[in-house]
Order: structure tokens, then sequence, then C-alpha cells
């Protein structure tokens, strides 16, 4: 039991005062001689005893009585926390990522928590919310209720560090309030593991729910598995959990055109084929019906007029190599000597090969420093009599320098694979294969730089600074067999494709998509997203002839982007969410000892009232002060 007013119990002492003046009466008897009073000495001694009980009740009732009132006044009250004199903080975290979307036995698991959580806080309580794209900090849930019920779906979902550290933040500076941390989550199985660390300060109540069932069907990519002149195959995976499906309707659709259908018998994985006409461009999406989680039912896809990326060679020597690996169809080479170069022409390339020059003039040099800092790419094949001053002169802005021609055989034997220049190139490494070779090779000195290929010796054959990469010897058949390597056409044909990143077929939300749109504008031009009524300006940088897009954080909703300037369509983005929260496989959290685990939040809530209710005690000391009087009373009128 604890005390509103402790202070008052000191007015306890006072009940000394009437035991003393009892145990020590100050009132002095005289003994008078009286005869034949044998028969009253007798009956004056069952008085006097008689007397001194009643006495003692009255004493004690009073006692009592004064006692009670003194208790009652101090306002004593009983509570399994110190609440009275600790101001109670609340902060909820409701988890609003897709896999919320999933039904629990009262439908889906996100609407159900918002009911709950306005059905069992008080209205006026002093709380907190959070969601992973909302705040509302120091608030009452009748203040933001209409906001809850409408709390849509977020494609980003925080990670376990990020809702604990928010969480915190979001709690006032001073540690002697009592500090509830509520996180109301499925808490999916993830590459980080949920393990909260002891606080001696914040109370961590987890409240985990669980769907009725965990099957799912999902769309998870979609790629160009064949093009030809006039089609395109594309390849759709799709995965399921649960039990076995058959006879699953897949279609394919043009903005609202149905161009495909197809059925599915699905265990685990499967795909769709689809076979359409090359069209220009097409504003696709693909779509399975999934009673369950439906975030991950629609895949969008776009695919635009070709832009062809233009790809220049100066050159002193045969560049066959490069015609047969810049095609027509996805590049546009243009060839030209260095005696007949129009220096104008320059700019308006996406790629500049310089192909075996003895000399680089300075002229050239000034051009090409202009061209890679405005975003151009550069390749340098050196030739076996190059004048190393003039390649120097232009290699130093790459910090990358020629050394002298080293005469000695040597074999490329290293490739980086992890290097984005052969991303997706190699289902696995190779470890013998037959290496190409040169006969003679310039030593290079480099820092911060990266080298996709090497010598067998660790020594780079292929170097990449900034804009520019570069060989380290000539290609020439005479000295080596590179351009009969298989590696040439992957090695060539990325950088290409790298000096204009044209839009791929789709991009996921959440991540760092980076893309070019070969453009020129006039100044102060801006490109803008938009998706019907939604539109954003992105992150962009301009160049002479492109303009590289780099979104992360927007957009957040899924569906095929209008890329416009000043209302001018120019061509398509899509955007699908990720398929993180697809797999419906969840974390064991009851091995986690310092936290609440609860599976239900009106039971954590009700628990939580309970631990911190104020129970008053001071109603019932009033009444026991009352019946102690009424006892006196009664004792004085009926004690004879």
């Amino acid at each position: 039991m604890q005390f509103k007013h402790p202070e008052l119990l000191y007015a306890l002492f006072a009940l000394l005062i009437p035991i003393l003046i009892h145990l020590f009466q100050l009132r002095k008897f005289k003994n008078q001689a009286f005869t034949n009073v044998a028969f009253l000495k007798k009956v004056t001694a069952q008085s006097r005893k008689s007397s001194q009980i009643k006495k003692w009740l009255v004493l004690c009732t009073r006692m009592l009585v004064f006692a009670a009132l003194v208790i009652a006044f101090a306002q004593p009250f009983t509570s399994k926390t110190n609440a009275l004199n600790t101001e109670k903080e609340t902060v909820v975290y409701l988890d609003n990522s897709f896999s919320m979307q999933a039904k629990g036995p009262e439908g889906e698991l996100l609407k159900r928590a918002v009911q709950d959580l306005i059905e069992n806080l008080d209205n006026t309580e002093n709380i907190s919310v959070f969601t992973n794209n909302y705040t509302f900090k120091n608030t009452t849930i009748g203040a933001i209720k209409n906001e809850l019920l409408q709390l849509d779906y977020a494609s980003n979902q925080l990670n376990y560090e990020a809702v604990l550290l928010k969480g915190k933040n979001l709690f006032k500076t001073t540690s002697e309030n009592l500090q509830e941390l509520i996180l109301v989550s499925d808490f999916q199985t993830k590459e980080t593991v949920f393990n909260p660390v002891l606080d001696s300060v914040i109370s961590t109540n987890i409240v985990q729910l669980k769907p009725v069932n965990t099957n799912n069907l999902s769309i998870d990519s979609l790629y160009i598995s064949n093009k030809t002149p006039l089609n395109i195959e594309l390849t759709a995976s799709i995965s399921n959990q649960g039990k076995t499906l058959k006879n699953i309707p897949v279609s394919l659709f043009n903005k609202q055109n149905l161009l495909a259908k197809t059925t599915i018998d699905i265990e685990k994985n499967t795909t769709a084929v689809f076979t359409i006409n090359n069209e220009e461009s097409i504003e696709g999406y693909i779509i399975i019906d999934d009673e369950n989680l439906t975030f991950d039912n629609t895949l969008f896809f776009s695919i635009n007029r070709a832009n062809k990326t233009k790809v220049l060679s100066i050159t002193e020597d045969d560049d066959q190599f490069l015609k047969r690996i810049y095609t027509e169809k996805e590049f546009q080479l243009t060839s030209e000597s260095l005696s007949k170069l129009n220096y104008s022409d320059l700019e308006n390339q996406n790629l500049i090969v310089l192909n075996e020059l003895e000399s680089i003039p300075n002229s050239l040099t000034t051009a090409l420093k202009a061209f890679t800092s405005k975003g151009g790419f550069l390749v340098i094949i050196p030739s076996e009599k190059s004048d190393l001053q003039s390649y120097n002169d232009l290699l130093l802005s790459y910090n990358i320098r020629f050394n002298a021609l080293n005469p000695s055989e040597k074999r490329v034997t290293t490739i980086q694979y992890s290097h984005p220049l052969y991303k997706d190139v190699f289902n696995k490494e190779v470890s013998n294969f037959q290496y190409p070779k040169v006969e003679s090779y310039y030593t290079l000195n480099s820092s911060n730089a990266s080298t996709p290929l090497k010598f067998e010796d660790g020594k780079a054959f292929l170097t990449k600074s900034g804009q520019a990469y570069v060989f380290s010897a000539s290609l020439k058949t005479k000295n080596s067999n590179f351009k009969n390597s298989p590696l040439i056409v992957p090695t060539l044909y990325n950088i290409g494709k790298q000096s204009l990143e044209t839009s791929a077929l789709y991009y996921n939300i959440g991540e760092e998509n980076k893309f070019d749109i070969p453009i020129s504008l006039q100044q102060d031009d801006i490109l803008t997203l938009s998706l019907e009524d939604n539109s954003f300006i992105p992150q962009q940088q301009y160049f002479n002839n492109k303009v590289s897009i780099i979104t992360s954080e927007s957009p957040a909703i899924a569906g095929i982007y209008k890329v416009t300037n000043k209302n001018n369509f120019i061509e398509n983005i899509s955007y699908n969410y990720k398929r993180d929260e697809s797999v419906l496989q969840y974390q064991d959290l009851s091995g986690i000892k310092h936290i609440n685990l609860s599976q239900s939040l009106p039971d954590l809530l009700g628990n939580l009232k309970s631990d911190s209710k104020i129970n008053e005690l001071w109603k019932w000391f009033v009444i026991f002060a009352l019946g102690f009087l009424a006892i006196e009373m009664l004792i004085l009128k009926y004690f004879k």
C-alpha cells in the first residue's frame, strides 16, 4: 500500500497521548471507612472491574477512529507500479508493411490492430504512434483516429534496429517516467534478427500477429528470354507458398488491352512465357489471381522505343571488331581517322574509342577531358608505338600513367566477377578457360582505379578510372589474341551499354535506381516522373546529350510512370514493390526473456492498464472510522 500524502501519517503519534493519560491517571482516590459494608465491597469490586474494561474498549475504538481518519487523509492506494508519482509515456509502433495484408482470425492484420488500438486506449491518453512512413508524436488516439483508420500499406519497412531506435527517440529525455514501448508486427524472418537489448528504463512489449494461413502466390520477376526482329519472348518467374495449385490464370496486358493469357500448375516455383509483337513501346503488366497478399499479384514493365548508344571510333588501324560488337540494332557506330576527325561531333557521342593511335594531339586531349567531364565514356587501346608523353598527358586526369613497353608474353587469367562490367555475364566463376595473351604490354601506374581484367602476375590488363577504360596492351592480332577471345564481346559491349544506361524493364521501389534519358534539354528544363495525379522531380544530372536520373526514396507507389519535359512525353519507366514481404515466415520470439510477449493487442493493453491502475483506499478508511464510531456509541449505551 502506498500513500499520496505520507507526511500526514506522523499524526498517528498523537495516539500515544490518550494511552499515556489512561495509564497515568492524575486523579487520586481516598479510602473512606464504612460500617457493615462487606456486601457493598463485593459489589464495588465487580463494578470497578467492569468500568475498567469499558474504558479500555472506548479508548481502543476512539484511537481506531482517529487512526482511520489520519490514514484516510493520507489517501492510501495500491498499484503494481509507482504510477502516482511517475508520468506514463507510451510509444506504439504499427507495422504497416505489405505482409500485414495477410488475414488473421478477424480480418487483415493491420486493420484489426488499428481497431484494437482505438477501442482499448483512452481517447485522452497522451501517446506517440509511428509506422514505417508516418509519425504521430505526443498526441491522443482521438486526435489521430481518422488517420489511423485510413492508414495504407508502405513498401519501405523499417528494419528492427531502426524501429527500436526511433521508438526510443520518441520518449522524453528524462528517465524518471514510466516508459512503455509497444511493437505491433508479424515479425517476419529477415536478414537481421529481432533481439532487443535489455533496457532498464524502457519496458518493451511485443504483439506478434500471425495469419491463419501462410499461403501466397506471387510474381517475383520478369525478363526478356529471347528477342527477334518480329517478336519478344517474356518470361515471368512465379513462386508459391502452400499447397500445389493447378490451372492458375496468368494474364499479360498492354494498357487495358489483353495481349496474352496462359494457365500454370505450380508446386513451389514455375515460369510463364509470353510471346508478343516487337512493338515500339509497351505499357505492360502481368496479373495473377491470389486471395492472400495482393501487392505481389501484379508486375508492371515498360518496353520503350529503342535508343541507340552513339559510339565514335577514332582509329588508325582496322576496327572491324568494333563493328561486329556495336551493331546497328543497338548502337550507332561512327568510325573516323584522326586526320579527318570533326571535333564538333565529340560532344554528341556517348562513347569514344581511341583505337591504336600512335599519338594524341593536345587539341584532342582537351576535347576528350571536356567530353568525359560531362558524362561521356572513353576507351583507350594503345598502339605498340604509342607516344607515351601524349598518352600520359590525357591519362593524368584519370590518375593513370603508362610506363615503358614491356616485350614479354603475359596471359590474362584474372576476371573480377564482382565488377559492374561483368554483372550477370557469368553463371559461375570460371577457373579454367582459354586465357587470352599478349606479346607486349605497358605497365600501368594508377590510384583509385579498378581492374576488371588482370595478367597472371596481378598487373592490370584493363583498368577503369572515372569515365575512362584503359587497356595496357595493343589488341592487334600480331600482339594479342584478345580479339578472338570470348571475353572481348561482354567487355566492350557492356562498356557501350554503361555509356548510355537506358531504362530497364522495371525497377524496384526502395532501391537506388539509375538510368539515362537520351535528350538535349534547354537551360532550366527539368524532367518529371508522373503517375496519374502523382508526380515528382527525381534527382537528375544534365549532360550534352543525355540526362542521368537517380531515384531512391521516390516513387512510393508501383505503376508505370511517364517521363515528361514541360508536359512533353519522352518515355515510360515502371516501378514495382520489392518481393521481400511475399515470404510468410515468422521469427520465434519466445526465447527473448526481457520482453513482454503477447499474441493479442487487447490483452496486452489490458495488462498494462491493470499494472498501472491506482486503487484508492481512503473511502474504506472513512467507512472504518464511522464503523468504529458506531461501535463506541454502542459500547457507551449498552455496556453496563
